[in-house]
């Protein structure tokens, strides 16, 4: 593996609209990402193995649930800072990001939103240290897009609640310590449940032979007549708007972190078209390169701007969720086009291991799916700006 020579671009002066803590947050982010992600990160992906051994790294760095309070053992950081973090992570890998940004956004924001006071001292300081791993678990084998329409059951059996169901394509599943499951009650109403391994009836079989995130743990979640202690249930909110929320969050995240990736794909299609020669001078030197170079360093100007103000939004409680969706779309679009022209760049090296563009392309056509897909957030972009809902 070559060593991690990244610098990131910033052609507007962005970082004149970031604070202190900020800058600090990502800095040491990113030195993290360096040392313990870039070295190891491409055999991970070429054996589709994750890389259990980082798992601390992500806590100590506050990568698990950064915009927490302290007092439920949070880092207690703003919006932007939590940004800037996934941007990071990301940077070096899609999965490595999807780790943190599963355990932040879809299993401690759940709990502290919609917990119980006792759920929340029991779980988010375990978590937050990365004592305990967690999943998510809304989409199934037949409703992905449509999660309203799940078949997950819950009974109450006087005592405690029988679940039943099954959850595909969920991040974290095969050695997540528990998992926020989605289910709908006798009356059809959507509910949360903090389910625990060893519950007898849940089993979480791993997803193999994928193409795209490779380097991150993949499963199911199965539901055989699993017992549930009633005060497992997020007493704070139900029906659909509750994990859609928890979505949000994760689609937020998702936004910062798609630049990251365009970043690094744009650093190294940068560095390697000044490098290398053809016909006596870089190619770099030609009109095509310099064509896609410039329009890759503005397309991420663009998404980091993007970015920073649905931050801004996020900090002050203003932004929406068709703001969110707008930017998940658009940054993770905007990576997957510079992934493509990147390798283009770099010709037939373009597809080795020895560089990170082919992973990352891979990597991203899980992420313009996951979290709403393209097509799904710009129906949610067509619905807020007309009023008319295209999805019945």
């Amino acid at each position: 593996m070559k060593p991690d020579v990244f610098q990131s671009p910033d052609y507007y002066q962005i970082d004149d609209l970031l604070n202190e803590e900020h800058k600090l947050v990502r800095e040491a982010t990113r030195d993290w990402v360096k040392k313990a992600v870039s070295p190891i990160i491409e055999d991970h992906a070429q054996a589709a193995t994750f890389p259990k051994e980082i798992l601390p790294g992500l806590a100590e760095i506050g990568a698990f649930g950064p915009y927490i309070p302290e007092n439920y053992g949070g880092a207690g950081l703003d919006y932007i800072s939590y940004g800037l973090i996934m941007q990071e992570i990301e940077r070096g890998d899609s999965g490595i990001r999807s780790t943190a940004s599963v355990q932040s956004s879809l299993v401690m924001f759940p709990i502290w939103k919609y917990g119980s006071e006792a759920q929340r001292e029991k779980y988010l300081p375990k978590l937050a240290s990365g004592a305990l791993m967690g999943c998510f678990g809304l989409t199934e084998p037949n409703h992905g897009s449509n999660p309203g329409g799940m078949t997950t059951n819950f009974s109450d059996q006087g005592d405690h609640y029988l679940l039943n169901g099954a959850k595909l394509w969920i991040s974290n599943s095969p050695f997540a310590d528990i998992a926020v499951v989605w289910a709908k009650d006798e009356n059809k109403r959507i509910h949360g449940l903090i389910v625990e391994r060893g519950m007898e009836g849940f089993s979480t079989p791993e997803t193999h032979n994928k193409w795209s995130l490779r380097a991150s743990a993949t499963g199911e979640l199965i539901f055989d007549n699993v017992k549930v202690p009633k005060e497992n249930l997020l007493p704070g909110r139900s029906g659909l708007g509750a994990p859609l929320s928890c979505l949000d969050s994760a689609r937020y995240g998702i936004a910062w972190g798609a630049i990251g990736v365009a970043m690094d794909c744009y650093d190294t299609a940068l560095r390697y078209a000044k490098e290398r020669e053809q016909f006596g001078k870089p190619i770099g030197a030609t009109q095509l390169q310099q064509k896609k170079l410039a329009e890759m360093i503005t397309e991420i100007t663009k998404a980091q701007l993007l970015a920073w103000r649905l931050g801004t939004l996020k900090n002050e409680d203003k932004a929406t969720s068709a703001q969110i969706s707008m930017a998940k779309r658009n940054n993770v679009a905007m990576a997957a086009d510079i992934a493509r022209e990147a390798r283009q760049i770099l010709g037939g090296m373009g597809i080795t291991g020895d560089y990170s563009v082919m992973r990352h392309m891979m990597n991203l056509e899980s992420v313009i799916t996951y979290e709403g897909t393209h097509d799904i957030h710009l129906l949610i972009t067509g619905l807020d700006i007309t009023g008319l809902n295209a999805f019945k």
